[in-house]
């Protein structure tokens, strides 16, 4: 009588191995003929064709798939109307897809290659609006974060962009949008400096803070922050021992913005360092409660 060993577990192993193989393999090869099935359906149609479908899919909001057939429409006919259109529209779809990088290299390619297109001040402008969201979109929804106390590279980037918009082509469609646009970032480049003047009070550099504060005066004149800047150079010159400043940035004070906390003490009012024990927090600062307190007077 024979006795046959159990396989061993090296064996069993090596055998599912395979399995698993196989039937990835197999999976992989279905996927790729479909995907294959899909490229072929695109290939030899007319142009027209290719470019209806893939704005069917810009209009249903299906943005990867519009990049695809811009893509191929543009392989397939690299000259021409609809390829010109489809360098664009390309562009906007990576956008609203959040592949921000890829808008910026696409955007910037097509300038290169058509300076003086019909449509120039709108690849100026959407370049604007992807350089405004670049590096910050899931950072602000998912963390809270302030764009003004973020790296300011990309949001200057934009607002130069809005800004071409806006000095070459005046007459456009995008020209009065741009401008608005610029207002927005012009604040929050004045909320940085204005960041950066009460971190410096908070820790009695009062000479830093001043200088700080006298620079957003004089950069961003008329920003949202004017009279928070004037209220951190009346809280320096206090606590510097120059009345005669001091006296100066109350005055403007009282006769701009009469009801700003600084004039009663009241402000800055910094957020608790407890705040800081909770990762899930976000970021606050003393600019915050003055800008709720804004708000909420508006509203009345």
């Amino acid at each position: 009588m024979t006795v046959r060993s159990a396989p061993s577990r090296g064996f069993i192993r090596l055998l599912s191995l395979l399995l698993v193989v196989a039937v990835a393999g197999t999976g992989c090869s279905r996927v790729g003929k479909l995907f294959k099935k899909d490229k072929d359906a695109d290939e030899g149609q007319p142009v027209e064709a290719i470019y209806q479908k893939a704005h069917t899919s810009m209009t249903n909001g299906n943005w990867a798939s519009a990049e695809v057939s811009f893509k191929r429409l543009v392989a397939q006919y690299p000259y021409g109307p609809y390829t010109e259109q489809a360098l664009i529209e390309t562009a906007y779809a990576q956008y609203k897809s959040g592949k921000h990088d890829d808008a910026i290299s696409s955007i910037d390619r097509f300038i290169r290659t058509y300076p003086t297109h019909r449509n120039i001040a709108y690849l100026y402008y959407l370049r604007g609006l992807v350089n405004s969201s670049r590096d910050t979109v899931f950072l602000q929804r998912v963390w809270r974060l302030d764009v003004s106390r973020r790296d300011l590279a990309t949001p200057t980037q934009a607002y130069n962009d809005f800004l071409i918009v806006l000095e070459r082509y005046p007459n456009s469609r995008y020209a009065e949008d741009s401008r608005k646009r610029m207002m927005v970032l012009r604040d929050t480049f004045a909320r940085h400096e204005l960041d950066a003047s009460l971190y410096y009070l908070r820790r009695t550099a009062d000479v830093a803070a001043a200088d700080r504060a006298k620079y957003l005066l004089e950069t961003y004149p008329q920003s949202r922050y004017q009279y928070d800047a004037v209220a951190v150079l009346l809280t320096a010159y206090e606590r510097l021992g120059n009345q005669t400043l001091a006296a100066d940035a109350r005055r403007v004070l009282q006769q701009n913005d009469p009801n700003h906390p600084a004039l009663s003490g009241e402000w800055p009012d910094y957020p608790s360092n407890l705040r800081k024990l909770n990762p899930f927090a976000g970021e606050k600062s003393a600019v915050d409660n003055r800008d709720k307190l804004e708000a909420e007077r508006q509203k009345q």
